[in-house]
């Protein structure tokens, strides 16, 4: 087993967070985890993205060959759309719906939307609204956890036991929240058609 997975968003999303709980979740069922981060300027919105390789047996190399990656989960379209040459041929994109508007020159949503829809199993997800109606506009990068946990190879109680260590020093409100909108995400992608490992 080798899921290699490129995670990526604008500085401030959670990108990292996303990759901590996944690679959490991996770690507590045994399989082997390597990550790679490339932080942007989060002042100015820049580019953030993560390589997280997991396996079950040892990893060589913390990055993600070009055209390798089984998963790119995205925090906002554009980000999604400018890493596409991580993408393995029978990879999957997820992305969140909502744009970060931190160029002046971003393209037309709806072109992008547009685009993304007509990748092969390409999945966008309403993740800020998702996030908001959990109860966090900031929980997010949990939605996008959720929507990819039909392509993650770990149980659903290991991503929910991660989630939970993960905001449990916030307190038990935060943790109900984050939970709620892990499992609005997982809805959305099953709505969206995405179910089943790769």
């Amino acid at each position: 087993m080798k899921t290699d997975i490129l995670l990526c968003g604008v500085g401030g999303q959670g990108v990292l967070s996303m990759a901590a709980i996944i690679g959490r979740a991996a770690i507590a069922e045994d399989h082997f985890a390597k990550q790679s981060e490339v932080h942007g300027m989060a002042q100015r919105g820049g580019g953030v993205q993560a390589h997280l390789r997991l396996s079950d047996r040892p990893i060589a190399s913390d990055l993600i060959p070009l055209g390798g990656a089984h998963l790119i989960l995205s925090m906002e379209p554009l980000e999604g759309l400018r890493h596409l040459h991580h993408l393995a041929p029978e990879g999957v994109l997820i992305t969140a719906a909502e744009p970060v508007l931190n160029i002046a020159d971003y393209p037309a949503l709806d072109e992008l939307h547009a685009r993304i829809r007509r990748m092969p199993g390409a999945v966008l997800i309403e993740a800020g609204r998702l996030a908001a109606d959990a109860g966090d506009p900031q929980a997010l990068n949990t939605v996008m956890v959720g929507a990819a946990s039909h392509r993650l190879p770990m149980a659903m109680a290991s991503l929910e036991r991660a989630v939970r260590e993960m905001f449990s020093a916030k307190g038990e409100a935060v943790v109900a929240t984050n939970l709620t909108a892990f499992h609005a995400g997982r809805a959305a992608a099953e709505a969206a058609g995405l179910v089943g490992a790769r």
